[in-house]
């Protein structure tokens, strides 16, 4: 009985504590909903790119932002590459703080991954046209101030751990990655499928997600070389 008690009460403890988490994400959203203030103090004190250094931005969603979370620090050390991702964010948030997390930073390239929080209608309903709106006009942006351009693809996902496919739909994102695919070849971009080498099927592979929509750390490990590729191909372009 006490066993069972103790079990009950770590679950009440563990769901209130969901609950308070989730509260505070709500709360920020509603102060401050393309999360500016999350990177804005690191940008103002960042100072310009040095003589000859390569600085990239990763604009992103929680793919991106777990890609630097944990003690192994895996996000290209030794590099001028810049973590702007947030969690949670759509395309819609990650535009509206494209001018203060990439442009005011003068980097060479910028990598530019959402997609996925925009099929799960996490900040609203989002058409595959809103979605595109979206990426044109931050593509558009970079481009008229000298910045180079990545359009990453949208990673798969898989009910490895949590229900993923009943919020993201693996048919939306497959769709979503040809239109994205066919926007870089039109617009000069570089395309960087992460898709391809991350899925099996339509599906994530297993081992490489920690809970069927993050990678884990092979999950990053492949996608890894991929960037640094796509970074080498987007240099090159006149």
């Amino acid at each position: 009985m006490a066993a069972t008690a103790g079990l009950a009460g770590a679950a009440f403890s563990q769901s209130t504590a969901d609950l308070e988490r989730r509260l505070n994400g709500y709360e920020r959203l509603l102060s401050d909903w393309a999360g500016l203030t999350r990177y804005g103090s690191a940008d103002s004190e960042l100072g310009p790119p040095k003589p000859g250094e390569t600085r990239v931005v990763f604009l992103g969603d929680e793919i991106t932002e777990q890609w630097e979370a944990g003690p192994a620090r895996t996000f290209f050390p030794g590099t001028a590459y810049l973590n702007r991702g947030i969690a949670g964010q759509a395309t819609g948030q990650m535009l509206v703080r494209f001018r203060q997390d990439v442009v005011a930073l003068r980097p060479r390239v910028v990598v530019i991954a959402g997609g996925s929080n925009d099929v799960a209608g996490a900040a609203g309903p989002a058409s595959k046209a809103t979605v595109m709106d979206n990426i044109m006009s931050m593509t558009e942006i970079a481009k008229a101030n000298g910045i180079l351009v990545i359009l990453a693809s949208v990673t798969p996902v898989c009910d490895c751990g949590t229900r993923q496919t009943l919020l993201r739909s693996p048919a939306r994102i497959a769709d979503l990655n040809d239109e994205l695919k066919g926007y870089a070849r039109t617009s000069g971009a570089v395309y960087l499928d992460y898709y391809s080498a991350l899925a099996d099927g339509r599906n994530f592979k297993r081992g490489l997600t920690k809970d069927g929509l993050l990678p884990n750390a092979a999950g990053y490990a492949v996608m890894a070389p991929l960037a640094q590729l796509a970074i080498a191909q987007a240099l090159k372009q006149p």
